[in-house]
């Protein structure tokens, strides 16, 4: 089976969110309508109902009032499942070759029901390191207990959630991983071959072009949500570290709301909150940026970082997780391994602005080399190697360049 005639069963766990994996998961559904590839696209909504688009197929499911919230924009429904007869049959009509979801959700655990059910391929991929933000909410809920009493328990359940999770990630015959290093954590945890499945950037959509400032503060940018696991407190420790040693002419702009808002909005004396922002606003809110802080320990990706690379924006990351491999140390940002080093690799750029007008070119010029249809075109290969397992072997990691 090739490319051109491989049918896909996506399960989204989001799609109408502005989150990475939402965006991912549009991309995804524009390669296969632009590139005639037969695709049924299933995932959660406020409507309910199926949209045909070409060769793209959307079926959006509505969730019940048992439904509650992980956070402000996720949501999990207890009676999701009550759609599987009749997803069933949707999907049965389409006659897939292969089920993707993209994670534990309520949907993707319909996802993988079905694929067991009928007996198609299912693939997975990791997207959000849910062990690591169960363990910081958790710290954050018990912030008055001594952390000596409290490491070991959390980290208990830190590796039992993880073990919980290989567990369920042993079901598809084929992962994909937004990094190597989960790529390779998954390979050992499950035994199943994982791709990686990175990000890229619309560079269109992304650009110093919609640069509207001239002159003014320098300003620090932060995008994504307001959330305990995104290490968002730092930009608190941020604010303070810079004027400590002098630096007063700047400005942290916050961009996304969550449950770490009202705490930040009372810590930071040097700050604005724009909110969420989408479209031509979210464009120029990046483009006016002087640096991007983004201080996630927990992202396996941080596709943030790729759009403000996109507009010519510097980043500032730190050693853990995804967002260090969008970033070329020195050359397109920093990352950092410690906070110290994070906010002095901040104050530099500050300091020096020959140097962060050479980044912001060579930002742009990194994020040129990204590629949706080259990262897709990948996926699509992987699948062709476990519909012919023959070619595949038991326990490989499998790297799809994406530059």
């Amino acid at each position: 089976m090739k490319k051109e005639s491989a049918r896909v069963a996506f399960f989204s766990c989001v799609y109408h969110e502005m989150d990475g994996v939402a965006k991912t998961s549009r991309h995804f559904e524009a390669y296969a309508e632009r590139n005639e590839l037969p695709l049924l696209m299933i995932h959660a909504g406020p409507r309910g109902g199926v949209t045909t688009s070409g060769s793209v197929t959307r079926i959006e499911l509505q969730r019940s009032r048992l439904k509650f919230p992980l956070d402000q924009t996720h949501e999990f429904d207890l009676l999701f499942w009550r759609h599987r007869r009749k997803l069933e049959s949707l999907v049965r009509d389409f006659r897939p070759d292969l089920i993707q979801i993209t994670g534990p959700s309520d949907v993707g655990m319909l996802g993988t029901w079905i694929s067991q059910r009928m007996g198609i391929p299912l693939a997975a991929t990791w997207q959000t390191n849910v062990h690591q933000y169960a363990r910081r909410r958790a710290a954050a809920a018990l912030s008055f207990v001594p952390q000596a009493i409290t490491s070991k328990p959390l980290h208990a359940m830190e590796s039992a959630i993880f073990t919980a999770l290989a567990r369920y990630y042993r079901i598809p015959q084929l992962l994909f991983a937004p990094n190597r290093e989960t790529m390779q954590s998954l390979e050992a945890a499950t035994g199943k071959p994982c791709f990686l499945m990175s990000h890229a950037v619309d560079t269109d959509v992304f650009r110093p072009e919609f640069r509207n400032r001239q002159g003014g503060p320098f300003q620090i940018g932060y995008v994504g949500r307001l959330t305990t696991e995104k290490g968002v407190r730092n930009l608190a420790r941020l604010e303070e570290a810079l004027l400590s040693t002098g630096h007063q002419d700047f400005r942290i702009v916050v961009v996304g709301e969550g449950g770490e808002g009202a705490w930040l909005r009372k810590n930071l004396r040097q700050a604005d909150f724009k909110g969420v922002l989408t479209g031509p606003e979210l464009s120029r809110a990046f483009a006016d940026f002087d640096l991007l802080a983004f201080p996630s320990e927990t992202d396996t990706f941080g596709l943030v970082v790729l759009e403000a690379l996109a507009s010519g924006v510097p980043a500032v990351v730190t050693g853990s997780g995804g967002p260090k491999y969008s970033v070329r140390h020195g050359i397109t940002g920093y990352v950092a391994n410690s906070f110290d080093e994070f906010a002095g690799y901040s104050a530099s750029l500050m300091d020096q602005p020959d140097l962060l007008a050479t980044m912001r070119t060579a930002a742009r010029e990194e994020a040129l080399k990204t590629s949706w249809d080259r990262i897709f075109d990948g996926v699509y290969e992987s699948y062709e190697n476990v519909l012919f397992p023959s070619v595949l072997p038991e326990s490989t990691v499998f790297d799809i360049a994406t530059t």
